[in-house]
């Protein structure tokens, strides 16, 4: 799939992670200052739509949602099945 190996797809898969990276980051902030937080749903979607590594990266920088067993299990087997999608479709 010409997608697959195009430069907008690289250029898309940095712009979604530098987003998720943020996002956790903002998260924390918020939880620690007990502002209004930023669903778990968005941060679970920014994964979903190929922001995994920067979504791990940002839980161990931040160490947030480190403790929560449906990021810590479920963020980096959401990025395993994408990496296979992606292999597979070369």
């Amino acid at each position: 799939m010409d997608f697959v190996n195009s430069n907008l797809f690289i250029y898309y898969l940095l712009a979604v992670n530098v987003v998720a990276f943020f996002l956790y980051g903002i998260d924390k902030y918020k939880a620690a200052h007990h502002l209004w937080r930023i669903p778990e749903s968005m941060l679970l979607l920014t994964v979903v739509i190929g922001g995994g590594l920067g979504a791990m990266t940002g839980m161990k920088y931040f160490r947030h949602k480190t403790q929560h067993l449906k990021f810590r299990v479920g963020v980096p087997l959401i990025v395993l099945c994408q990496v296979g999608l992606i292999l597979y479709l070369r």
